[in-house]
């Protein structure tokens, strides 16, 4: 499907004819985000660059009643740009510009389309950081992040991305332009800020934000924890945080995990061990070497075998490159996989992870483990061929026994990649009813026609009833609009 004429020719004339695609092989380069299991391609595709030309498409396409959905960098992983039916893609990615630094208030002003890993850039040399630091920050759009409430690892201290906006300009599916928030916690009234994060841009389409700075702290101590045992592992994430320290990060990598990025990066991680944990401590230099003291013998005394420091920036630089390029390694031992997004007790993590290990090879494919192991956000990745349907298929239901069990052991369905449509037909397992309905009533408040990014987070008015019986949500009504990619395209993740 691509344009209708007349739509086509009035986008044309808002944005310019090179700001307007519906080409065969556009249409293939957005039909699906970070998660390629499925597929389904756009009407069109628009690039507006000022918030006067976003207005004007969103009111031509409200007017005619066509859905659109806007789209950042496309690294998401639960499938929350991929288009139904019919939908026009608006790409996000023009809105580049850093509109103002204040350091005055701490507070950095940009573009929805400008790169997480960017703002840090622009205000390091002056002593500050944007905190929320997802493993995909030299690649995701800030507006990504609002939208899907992004953590990473440096968020079990700092807060994760509602945390840090303070304040969103946006404009409404029906075109109108609203300002929410400012410069400053606590403003006066709701928390509609709050709200709007996170709704993974079913609410409205996000044109500027207002970010708060984080003081660059004057020291970290980062440490690598050795492990004969991911149980182990998981003892040392719950001693330390018994003890009330809160480090700045833990992450834990399997001994799959750790073999990949050996593989692609060389970080000098122990390929005999089962398991590391990266903590990292930071702060004010007055104690820090006495609190990592403390957290070493936590470490030491709960199994690991080894607790080796990051003696300078290189090596503690080295260790972070390992970690949030753990994905993109994983490529150097599978031709493709799919990651979950769940989110246990940390007192689980023990069980969960032998439950997920047992998943795995009941169905005949690898599961390894890269995860911020100190909020208990576990990330699977599930190693499968994209070229053996079976796989693909088993790939499917490894994802759907790893979010069951999730839920069975007091977690939830996402930690920070969001519902979306890969996992909106698991909502009613985890919410009741009214819940739901309550749910709903919200996005109806700002998005009552639903032409603004259909089909996610709730799920199809069909599948209510088979999804609270009890059975485990499968192809469901809106995945059956889409392809399996693994099937059709040979493209991996």
């Amino acid at each position: 499907m691509s344009f209708e004429t007349n739509i086509r020719r009035e986008c044309v004339r808002i944005l310019g004819k090179e700001w307007v695609k519906d080409d065969p092989v556009t249409l293939y380069t957005y039909r699906c985000d970070g998660l390629t299991l499925y597929t389904s391609p756009p009407m069109g595709v628009v690039f507006p660059v000022t918030v006067q030309e976003l207005a004007s498409v969103v009111k031509l396409f409200h007017q005619h009643k066509i859905s659109f959905i806007a789209r950042g960098a496309g690294t998401g992983l639960s499938g929350g740009a991929i288009p139904q039916d019919g939908s026009v893609i608006i790409e996000m990615a023009r809105f580049k510009e850093i509109h103002e630094i204040d350091l005055l208030n701490r507070t950095i002003t940009v573009g929805p389309g400008v790169i997480n890993l960017r703002i840090t850039e622009h205000v390091h040399a002056e002593g500050y950081h944007y905190a929320p630091d997802p493993s995909s920050q030299k690649a995701c759009s800030i507006g990504g992040n609002v939208a899907e409430n992004s953590g990473g690892p440096h968020t079990l201290k700092y807060g994760v991305t509602v945390n840090h906006v303070l304040g969103i300009e946006m404009v409404l599916p029906d075109g109108e332009l609203v300002t929410l928030g400012g410069k400053h916690f606590g403003m006066p009234g709701p928390d509609m800020l709050g709200l709007v994060t996170g709704s993974e841009g079913t609410f409205g389409i996000v044109t500027k934000i207002i970010c708060r700075l984080t003081p660059n702290p004057e020291k970290a101590i980062t440490m690598l924890g050795i492990y004969t045992s991911v149980r182990d592992a998981c003892e040392s994430v719950s001693s330390i945080i018994s003890h009330g320290i809160i480090p700045a990060a833990m992450e834990m990598l399997d001994k799959i995990t750790i073999s990949a990025v050996e593989k692609a990066l060389k970080p000098g991680f122990p390929l005999d061990a089962e398991a590391v944990l990266i903590v990292e401590l930071d702060g004010l230099a007055d104690g820090l070497d006495a609190e990592a003291e403390v957290v070493e013998k936590l470490l030491k005394d709960s199994g690991a075998t080894t607790v080796n420091r990051a003696r300078d920036e290189v090596e503690r630089a080295k260790i972070w490159r390992a970690r949030k390029e753990a994905f993109g390694a994983i490529g150097q031992i599978s031709p493709s996989y799919y990651v979950q997004d769940g989110v246990i007790p940390r007192s689980k993590l023990p069980e969960v992870l032998d439950e997920i290990a047992e998943i795995g090879k009941r169905n005949g494919l690898t599961v390894a483990n890269v995860f911020h192991a100190g909020d208990g956000n576990l990330h699977p990745l599930i190693l499968y061929d994209y070229e053996n349907e079976q796989e693909v298929e088993k790939a499917h239901l490894i994802g759907e026994e790893i979010l069951s069990s999730c839920i069975r052991h007091g977690g939830t369905l996402s930690g920070e990649h969001g519902i979306g449509l890969e996992k909106a037909e698991w909502m009613s397992k985890l919410y009741p009813g009214n819940s739901l309905d309550n749910m709903k009533n919200v996005r109806t408040f700002f998005n009552p026609e639903n032409l603004l990014n259909p089909g996610k987070i709730f799920p199809s008015p069909g599948r209510c009833a088979e999804s609270k019986s009890g059975t485990t949500p499968k192809n469901s009504a809106v995945l059956n609009k889409s392809k399996m990619v693994a099937a059709k395209s040979g493209i991996s993740v």
